[in-house]
């Protein structure tokens, strides 16, 4: 049976699934784990790379130690445990891509409080697929991106 090739249009919508489907599942994650998510994420992929970049969600705690100039602490901390994070976050993205992932780096930053998860495949993925995602991102700059919590929300009042 001769494989069917998907039009541009179909093609770019799965790209745009994916890329909103990993940015839901970090931000997510981020929430199960820290107790509070960010208030946006984006997910770019290009070649071999996929950049996941969320927006806010310090957590009470992290904010107040910012406020006291503790900078190093906060990125320590962050540093730490998206250290302990890569499995988690490598399997996570590899059942979501189909894609094995070799490297994950993490990078914090702050004012504007950003947080960009950077993963590495061990290949470029199908020419198809890569295609997908970038032209539907220069399509539409919304794509991949997907809202997070209310930057007012309390983690200690929320509900799964």
């Amino acid at each position: 049976m001769a494989h069917q090739k998907l039009t541009s249009a179909e093609s770019q919508q799965q790209g745009a699934a994916l890329l909103s489907r990993i940015s839901s599942e970090l931000v997510k994650t981020m929430k199960d784990y820290y107790g509070k998510g960010p208030i946006s994420a984006k997910s770019y992929m290009v070649d071999d790379l996929l950049f996941v970049v969320m927006r806010g969600g310090l957590n009470a705690s992290e904010k107040y130690l910012l406020e006291q100039d503790e900078v190093d602490a906060v990125r320590q901390y962050r540093q730490t445990f998206e250290n302990r994070m890569k499995k988690t976050l490598s399997e996570k993205i590899g059942e979501l891509t189909g894609r094995k992932v070799v490297n994950f780096n993490s990078q914090i930053l702050f004012d504007p409080d950003m947080l960009v998860e950077i993963f590495v495949f061990d290949d470029r993925g199908t020419g198809e697929g890569v295609e997908a995602t970038a032209v539907g991102q220069i399509d539409d700059d919304s794509t991949g991106e997907v809202e997070g919590e209310s930057p007012d929300a309390d983690p200690a009042k929320v509900n799964d």
